[in-house]
Formats: C-alpha cells, sequence, structure tokens
C-alpha cells in the first residue's frame, strides 16, 4: 500500500510564507516520491494553493485537503464550511475529529460520524481522527477510547467504509514532543485495522496514518511498522525540509 503522508498547517501561514512554503515544496518533490502527499490547510488559502499548483509542476501531486468539514449540507450555520464547498475547491480530503475539535469544539463522536458522511457523500475522503488523553493511557483506556471513536463512523458509513482514511494521534503526544514509540503506535494501528477487517471485506484499502508528533528523526521507524500506512503530520509540515524528510522515509 502506498503510504499518505498529510501535513495538517492547523491556524498557521499568511500569503507571503504560504508561497515560500509550498514552493520549497514543490522544489523537493522529485518525481518518483514514493508516497502520496496532501496539505490540509486554511479555508483562506484554498485559491491560493490552486494558483500556486497551476505555475509550479511539484505541486501538481500534492492533493489539497481541509482541516474541518460541517456536519451540515447547507443552511444556517454561520461559519461552517459544507462538503460542497469543499469540492467546489478541488480538496480531496477532510480532516474530522482532529483532538482539538473535540477537545476545544466539543464535538462528540456522533457528530465526528456525521462529518465524515458529508465528506464521503460528495466524493471526499474523510480523515477520522482518533486518540486518546494521557490520562486514558494510564488507565489502561487506549483500546477501548479508539474502538469507540472509530465504532461511531464506522456505525454511520458501514457501507463505504473502505473509502475513509484513519489517523490515530493520541492526544498526549500533539504538539507536545512526545511521540508513541514505534511499537506503542503499531499495537495501537492493529486493533484499529481488526475492527477494520471486522466491519469491511474492503479494509485492506484503508490507511490508518500515525498524528502524534511524527518528525524527520522519528518518521523512518513509525513508517515502518506494518500497520501504519503514513502520517498526518502537525508543525513538521510547516518546515519544509523537515516535511520533505518525512515524505522521503516513506514507502
Amino acid at each position: 500500500m502506498t503510504q499518505l503522508i498529510a501535513g495538517n498547517w492547523k491556524m498557521n501561514g499568511t500569503l507571503g510564507a504560504n508561497e515560500a512554503l509550498l514552493g520549497a515544496l514543490a522544489a523537493g518533490l522529485g518525481p518518483l516520491t514514493p508516497a502520496q502527499v496532501a496539505v490540509c490547510i486554511p479555508a483562506p488559502y484554498w485559491a491560493q494553493f490552486r494558483a500556486l499548483a497551476a505555475q509550479h509542476p511539484g505541486l501538481k501531486a500534492v492533493a489539497l485537503g481541509a482541516q474541518d468539514v460541517s456536519a451540515h449540507a447547507s443552511g444556517a450555520y454561520t461559519g461552517e464550511m459544507s462538503a460542497a464547498m469543499l469540492k467546489d475547491f478541488g480538496c480531496r480530503y477532510a480532516i474530522v475529529g482532529h483532538s482539538e475539535r473535540r477537545q476545544y469544539h466539543g464535538e462528540t463522536d456522533a457528530v465526528v460520524a456525521a462529518k465524515a458522511q458529508q465528506a464521503l457523500a460528495h466524493g471526499i475522503t474523510p480523515i477520522v481522527c482518533l486518540g486518546e488523553t494521557l490520562e486514558q493511557r494510564e488507565a489502561g483506556q487506549t483500546f477501548e477510547v479508539v474502538k469507540r471513536q472509530l465504532a461511531a463512523v464506522i456505525h454511520l458509513n458501514g457501507h463505504c467504509i473502505s473509502e475513509i482514511v484513519v489517523a490515530y494521534e493520541p492526544v498526549w503526544a500533539i504538539g507536545t514532543g512526545k511521540t508513541a514509540s514505534s511499537e506503542q503506535a503499531q499495537e495501537v494501528h492493529a486493533r484499529l485495522r481488526e475492527q477494520l477487517k471486522a466491519a469491511s471485506a474492503h479494509a485492506e484499502r484503508i490507511k490508518i496514518l500515525y498524528g502524534g508528533s511524527m518528525n524527520a528523526g522519528n518518521a523512518a521507524g513509525l513508517l515502518a511498522q506494518p500497520d501504519i500506512d503514513g502520517g498526518l503530520i502537525g508543525g513538521a509540515s510547516l518546515k519544509p525540509a523537515d516535511f520533505l524528510a518525512i515524505i522521503g522515509a516513506a514507502r
């Protein structure tokens, strides 16, 4: 399976900084890049990405992704972005259920499942984020938590669950500099793989990414694990050299 390296810029970027970052990425990506590559960027910069992709051949293979999508198709939901809007801008991916959305915006498992449903209905691949807090891990609840989070998405989207991407992002390792060891990450990924196989005859299509502070130094070890199919990259995706090094470590 070709691995997917997806950058999550979070709430970062300016027109000038984006142009420099994407230009460096375009220059560093070779025609034989082994991985699939995506960047999930703030919505105000989608048009800029499209314009730059038209100018830089190296960006043509980079997919555009959104950092969120509404659980609603349209209507009086001020500030929301529908899946149809994402589609208009050529977004191929949408992150749903990121731990920051769950924590700061109170998104429940049901809301995350509904967001995934909207993305799928418009031909957009949801990157469904799952993960436990430090307290939950220390209490031995890791597998219980991620199983529950994934089960909600499977329950609502079982007929097309093979079209999603899953990202395991231990909350305690996001933006903290801490990272799950390759063995810890693999153990959770293997459990998620078992759950997906029980839900779909085509589970082998589903990529499971690791999303907890993957960087240029630890990427090779994590990406070598049998059930880790890529990475959802936060801070390192804002540093061209680091992001390119992670992409280079993929298979």
